[in-house]
């Protein structure tokens, strides 16, 4: 069985290039759903023009489809509501 953490773990590994914050810590994942071997996830980006958009969703499915027994990742793209950083991520921003 796939487990949440594992999919955080990897979530973690995939860092916006510009704020070199990865995904999860910044907020962008609103939900992960497991559905045996196929995993839905629901995010958003810092801005909705944001030029590295397709790169960070490639890299999230790459990254979470290394963990064994997944066969597909979903990604549900929204921006309702929009990101806000919350004050730790202000914070490391500055």
């Amino acid at each position: 069985m796939i487990a949440e953490k594992e999919i955080i773990k990897k979530l973690k590994k995939v860092f916006d290039p510009e704020l070199h914050i990865d995904v999860y810590t910044l907020g962008l994942i609103y939900e992960i759903k497991i559905n045996k071997s196929e995993i839905d996830i629901k995010m958003t980006f810092t801005f909705p023009g944001c030029p590295y958009g397709p790169w960070l969703l490639e890299n999230i499915k790459q990254e979470v489809s290394k963990i064994k027994g997944v066969k597909k990742v979903n990604i549900d793209l929204t921006f309702d509501p929009p990101w806000q950083p919350n004050d730790e991520i202000k914070g490391m921003l500055g």
